[in-house]
């Protein structure tokens, strides 16, 4: 039988593993692509045009149309609705020192996945890691 404690211990756990999980999601998905990135202008342009194309094109051709027509449009609308990272950051900075020490985890480790310097500083993540 587990204790109480040990239950509590878990689900503390498993609610900081989401809000590092969600942080990093968000951090992820707010970062610049590589490449030359296309204006808003252009790819507004572009699917307009593409119907017309879809509409004479034989079916391979086709179906990369429409392809891009759906690439466009999730692309507009990640852009016209962007991601607001300030919760998942703050939920971060809450717990990110408790778990860096709890999993192992170094401020360089953090540095690599992109996480800001700023953000371990406020989250009170030390730059060496103390010995266990």
């Amino acid at each position: 039988m587990v204790s109480e404690e040990v239950k509590s211990a878990r689900a503390i756990g498993q609610a900081q593993g989401r809000q590092v999980s969600r942080y990093l999601n968000a951090l992820d998905s707010t970062k610049p692509k590589r490449g030359r990135q296309r204006s808003t202008e252009k790819m507004e342009a572009r699917r307009d045009e593409l119907p017309g194309e879809i509409a004479q094109a034989k079916p391979l051709k086709r179906v990369h149309l429409i392809q891009e027509l759906m690439d466009i449009e999730a692309e507009l609308a990640k852009e016209s609705d962007p991601m607001d990272i300030s919760s998942a950051e703050g939920d971060f900075i809450a717990i990110a020192a408790d778990y860096s020490q709890r999993k192992g985890i170094s401020y360089a480790a953090w540095r690599e996945i992109g996480v800001p310097a700023s953000v371990l500083k406020s989250a009170g993540v030390p730059r060496t890691r103390s010995s266990d």
